[in-house]
């Protein structure tokens, strides 16, 4: 039986590589997934009693403080928003939720110790992930978030500040750091 009291870990143990952009692990990070369609009455209010935004466009982050630091909500899919906050206030955030959203179709989810974060850092920062992800990385927009593969797995990632921020599923962290590392080698920069 896990100890509910121990202090959380990251995937990797905050693991980090210096090539021509910086790359490392940047967990525990709170994420909540929260499934309801748009429309659905109380979710807007939910969604600012957790995290203290408003739902956020398609394709978009909102943020409540600094990006990338602060408390924010990403549009996943159409009914599928990402929340993200300090790891300690994920169940306040979740009370909040289920308060918000009573008697309403909803499913609010913790899955923090599901996922692995990483920053990827630097003027090059973008070459890294263009390697990797089928995305045209020179036209992301700042908070724009693009859900997406890097190389062959599942990926989310969001520009912020001095570089993006990426998310994937914490049982292919090490290869997704082995993969960003083996992307901002020095010397492998692109054009």
């Amino acid at each position: 039986m896990s100890d509910l009291s121990a202090k959380p870990v990251s995937a990797l143990g905050g693991a980090s590589f210096d090539g021509f952009a910086k790359v490392r692990e940047i967990g525990p990070l709170g994420m909540i997934t929260l499934r309801a369609k748009p429309g659905t009455k109380g979710l807007d209010q939910a969604v600012k009693a957790a995290v203290g935004t408003g739902l956020p466009a398609v394709r978009r982050m909102e943020w409540s403080g600094p990006a990338d630091t602060g408390r924010g909500c990403g549009w996943m899919s159409p009914d599928e928003f990402l929340l993200i906050l300090p790891y300690a206030e994920v169940s306040t955030a979740l009370a909040a939720l289920e308060q918000a959203l009573k008697g309403e179709h909803a499913l609010a989810v913790d899955v923090s110790d599901a996922r692995a974060v990483f920053r990827i850092e630097g003027e090059k920062a973008g070459q890294v992930l263009a390697k990797l992800c089928p995305a045209d990385i020179d036209r992301l927009e700042p908070g724009e978030l693009r859900r997406t593969r890097v190389a062959q797995v599942a990926g989310a990632f969001w520009a912020g500040e001095g570089g993006y921020t990426l998310v994937s599923f914490r049982s292919v962290a090490g290869y997704v750091m082995g993969l960003l590392s083996h992307s901002a080698m020095a010397g492998s920069e692109l054009g």
